[in-house]
């Protein structure tokens, strides 16, 4: 998953009309959940999340819809790996449920959840696989939740010492550990918009909850590699926002972006690579925390190296500073809850041109050329995988009962693109996973949003690949776009 080989892994075509045509050391794979794909949820010791609570309180989910079966992944592994072998993924991304493996969040790993993910990774290898490990995606044991969530210091170290159940059980087999997805939604979505789990609205606890997130990477990278070798293979997945202003030659809103970018993007990049957090940040935010929860140390407990940084890019935004009476319009694709943006109340959101996803966001590859370059320019040390990405369309079976889904197979056409201009650009960028395999319970919208390239009948759990898997498993097969 890191190879050393300096060679870009994709380059133009050398003949007009052939294509762009990627190395063959490229990694192509695609990605999933625990929450959202496993059901099972009472079965082979699991505890509950605070996904189970959310899901199960009334209004928190469209048309109140859990998890509580899925997509029944649980008793359908060998079918699903079988499936993923035939597309010719290299690699599957997937997360492994705290809450299995810990019931609780402390105490004695559960046999039983330790050999459900074992048979998992055996069977991707048998398969000729890669198995791409996430420790954390979302789904924190309901009891640490009882005890103050990510807003507690002590769910950090419990998380560590979780991974180290994990690496101790799964070993050398993994090919790449992930310790947390995306710990922007959890934080700032669970903690203060209150419209994923645990459903919170307060402000100080989502930047509480980010540091102590950012803090349980550390710890976890570093009791991985305790157990493993320093050189196990390490990375974190961020889903960063690409904003720009509405007005470009408004310093109000250049500002408004800045703000945004602190909050959203530097509050983990900045502690990941330099160990300290973004002076405009604390300042941005001083009225409302002295970032006490901060100790002496945390920043180098944070900052380890990292082999790969994970990348989740779905769309763009367009903010400017809000001067006007009233709210600010807050059109930023994350629900009608309170705002995420803590600290930037006066930032407002404008609604973004089409085309668009079922989400309502814009598709906009330009962005991830941007972001990829971004992220380039300022670690080009650290390779780059594309962890997550993908679109929701309102798919509908044909009469010949297949799902003929062209939107999504030009989605994905052009975000793919983007990837490879973005390497000919110098970008290094390692691998690309579709999200996702499957269609699956899409959190507090259900199962109304279809992300996967695999159709699933939730009635009857039967999977059908749809166009644009087999569209995926042509890129896989040629290396060719």
């Amino acid at each position: 998953m890191t190879s050393t080989d300096t060679t870009p892994a994709t380059q133009a075509a050398a003949e007009p009309g052939t294509g762009r045509r990627f190395g063959a050391d490229f990694v192509w794979g695609s990605a999933t959940a625990a929450y959202q794909v496993e059901g099972a949820v009472t079965e082979g010791g699991r505890g509950p999340s605070i996904w189970d609570t959310f899901s199960h309180t009334p209004g928190r989910t469209l048309n109140g819809e859990t998890g509580d079966v899925a997509i029944d992944h649980y008793h359908r592994v060998s079918e699903d790996v079988a499936l993923m072998a035939s597309l010719g993924l290299a690699a599957y991304r997937f997360s492994i449920s705290w809450p299995r493996v810990q019931p609780g969040g402390t105490g004695p790993a559960n046999p039983e959840g330790l050999a459900f993910y074992s048979r998992l990774v055996d069977e991707l290898l048998a398969a000729g696989i890669q198995p791409v490990v996430t420790l954390y995606h979302w789904d924190l044991p309901a009891e640490l939740e009882e005890a103050g969530g990510w807003t507690n210091r002590a769910t950090a170290y419990a998380f560590a010492e979780y991974a180290r159940i994990v690496a101790t059980e799964l070993g050398d087999r993994v090919s790449l550990w992930t310790t947390l997805n995306e710990p922007w939604c959890a934080a700032f979505l669970g903690y203060a918009a209150g419209v994923h789990a645990p459903g919170r609205t307060e402000p100080v606890a989502a930047l509480r909850a980010a540091h102590h997130l950012n803090l349980a990477h550390g710890l976890a990278a570093r009791a991985i590699r305790d157990e493993l070798g320093e050189q196990t293979p390490i990375s974190i997945t961020l889903n960063l926002h690409v904003t720009r202003p509405v007005d470009a030659a408004s310093a109000a809103d250049l500002d408004a972006v800045r703000q945004l970018d602190a909050v959203g993007n530097r509050i983990w990049l900045d502690p990941l690579f330099k160990g300290t957090y973004p002076a405009d940040l604390l300042a941005d935010t001083a009225h409302l925390t002295d970032w006490s929860f901060v100790q002496p140390g945390d920043g180098e407990l944070i900052k380890v190296p990292l082999d790969s940084l994970g990348v989740n890019y779905y769309a763009t935004s367009r903010a400017r500073r809000h001067a006007g009476a009233g709210e600010p319009e807050r059109a930023d694709g994350h629900g009608d809850g309170a705002s995420p943006w803590v600290g930037a109340d006066t930032v407002e959101f404008l609604e973004m041109p089409g085309p668009h996803t079922a989400m309502g966001w814009n598709i906009d590859p330009d962005g991830l050329v941007e972001l990829l370059l971004r992220l380039h320019r300022e670690y080009p040390a650290t390779p780059l995988m594309i962890t997550e990405n993908g679109a929701a369309f309102d798919d509908e079976v044909g009469p010949d009962g297949a799902v003929h889904d062209d939107d999504r197979v030009a989605y994905l056409h052009g975000h793919i693109d983007a990837v490879a201009r973005a390497i000919d650009a110098g970008a290094d960028v390692r691998g690309y996973f579709v999200w996702s395999l499957f269609d699956n319970f899409e959190w507090a919208f259900g199962y109304e949003r279809r992300f996967g390239i695999v159709r699933v009948d939730y009635d009857t759990q039967v999977r059908t690949p749809k166009d644009s898997a087999r569209w995926y498993a042509d890129l896989i097969a040629t290396g060719t776009l």
